[in-house]
């Protein structure tokens, strides 16, 4: 049986997710001249519509609810849930999506040095897709739901990643597909214990669940998060992902995909009533196995956005470990977690973009090439400057407010574990020297004399401009929103 919210919040929320669809329909439906107008023009109706819905929930003193939308018999198939973290997760993923959008009409264009290209309308239609897919999985309240966004986040993505249908580019979209849908088998497998162990698909069924029953529910959540969030041993997807256009590179590793992984894990735990400890230990252990191999795979990286794909696979490790030390009760680092998806939404976003700006004006990626960022172009070398220090958790920017909060919340449960306050220690000294790596790469592309890569460089057209100073902006405050958002 379908059945319609007739409350406003159910109601909002399906129209975040459906509206980014009709636009990718409409764009299939019409000429290409218009397709990166459409797509700009969707994806802010649906910044509209997530912001009224947040209004409105925070009039409600921020108390949600869940709404059945597909059911068979009394089983809930398809539904969503509406509260403080789902609204908080869609916003990011549909804000990044608007100005990724907005970036890539200026991006896809004959003047782009590296790639040229006349931005084809099935991207802007495969990008409101996945718009679509990321808040439909924020807002599924069913595993089956979830499920089903993530196998069409996998489709977008292998469209994308593919986009430019060189060789290189297709073999590693479908790498990615691939990957990913092997780690999806974990959500499968937690969808059928799910049911036959409670006799429907929701996710808060997982409370009633047996200790012994809910730990293997869990765990192969956590498989399935491994997965999209490119975690060991599933990694090797990511960095082969950058053959991507720069934007989608950028939506990817910020506001969505690699999120799917670190959202399902975090619904999951919100879900359980109390998660057994076994799965905290787990995915502790493994997000700092996973943090110590990112760091190591900085090191010999001379391409940024392969240096920002090893940073992205550390980022999500530092968020499932905030989320596997709730486990042993720190609600601090729950809240941590929360924060740092949304922040790092906005901080990898600019990163990538600027990359991204790099490419398009000077013609190359590769940082031993470019030196005198901020002498030939002052926004860019300021950009790059707020990314670094945002991402690397340098104050007053957005990520050294969630890591506080996780590192805080780690050193409060460690005080309780020994094994758990090494793994804190481990990656606060990850943390220390990731910062000194992308100080070093700082130090030699930004200030000094032009090099000749960036002295030929062209000027960047407004509408990247614009996108890299609004996330310039959003890198200070979003760390401000996350935390009076969540309290």
């Amino acid at each position: 049986m379908i059945t319609l919210p007739t409350e406003p919040l159910g109601l909002l929320a399906l129209a975040a997710i459906l509206v980014p669809f009709g636009g990718a329909a409409l764009i299939a439906a019409s000429e290409r001249a218009s397709a990166k107008w459409l797509c700009q023009g969707f994806a802010a109706a649906t910044v509209a519509v997530i912001a009224i819905l947040a209004l409105s929930l925070l009039g409600d003193g921020k108390v949600g609810g869940t709404f059945e939308l597909i059911s068979f018999g009394s089983v809930s198939i398809l539904g969503l849930v509406v509260d403080s973290v789902s609204v908080l997760i869609a916003l990011a993923v549909i804000a990044v999506g608007l100005l990724v959008a907005v970036y890539s009409a200026a991006y896809l264009n004959a003047g782009n040095r590296e790639h040229p290209d006349i931005g084809r309308r099935r991207f802007y239609a495969f990008l409101l897709v996945f718009i679509g897919a990321m808040t439909g999985l924020v807002f599924s309240s069913t595993v089956v739901g979830q499920l089903a966004f993530f196998e069409l986040t996998g489709a977008c993505s292998w469209a994308l990643i593919g986009y430019y249908e060189s060789p290189k580019a297709l073999r590693s979209a479908a790498k990615a597909l691939l990957v990913t849908h092997v780690a999806s088998l974990g959500l499968y497998v937690a969808a059928a214990l799910l049911f036959l162990s409670t006799g429907t698909f929701a996710l808060t069924a997982i409370a009633d669940l047996a200790p012994g029953m809910k730990a293997v529910v869990l765990l192969a959540i956590l498989v399935a998060a491994w997965g999209k969030s490119a975690q060991l041993p599933f990694h090797m997807w990511l960095p082969d992902a950058m053959e991507a256009p720069t934007p989608v590179s950028a939506y990817l590793h910020a506001a969505s995909m690699v999120k799917v992984g670190v959202y399902i894990f975090a619904r999951g735990l919100m879900s359980a009533g109390g998660a057994p400890e076994i799965v905290g230990w787990v995915g502790s252990i493994m997000a700092v196995l996973t943090l110590v191999y990112g760091f190591f795979m900085y090191l010999p990286q001379v391409d940024l956005k392969r240096l920002l794909a090893y940073s992205t696979i550390t980022q999500l490790a530092y968020i499932l470990l905030a989320l596997s030390l709730s486990v042993f009760g720190s609600d601090l680092a729950f809240k941590g977690a929360i924060a740092h998806i949304f922040n790092h939404a906005f901080a990898k976003t600019l990163f990538f973009l600027v990359a991204g700006a790099l490419s398009y004006t000077a013609g190359t990626r590769l940082l031993p090439s470019l030196r005198g960022i901020v002498t030939k172009s002052p926004l860019l070398g300021v950009a790059f400057v707020c990314a670094a220090l945002a991402i690397t958790g340098v104050p007053p920017f957005n990520g050294f407010f969630s890591k506080f909060a996780i590192f805080a919340g780690g050193f409060e449960v460690g005080a309780h574990h020994w094994a758990l306050m090494l793994l804190v220690v481990i990656a606060l000294a990850e943390s220390v020297g990731s910062f000194a790596w992308f100080l070093k790469w700082l130090g030699h592309s930004v200030p000094g004399k032009p090099s000749t890569t960036m002295a030929a460089a062209a000027p960047l057209p407004a509408g990247m401009k614009f996108v890299l100073v609004a996330l310039m902006a959003m890198t200070v405050v979003s760390s401000s929103i996350a935390a009076s958002w969540l309290g």
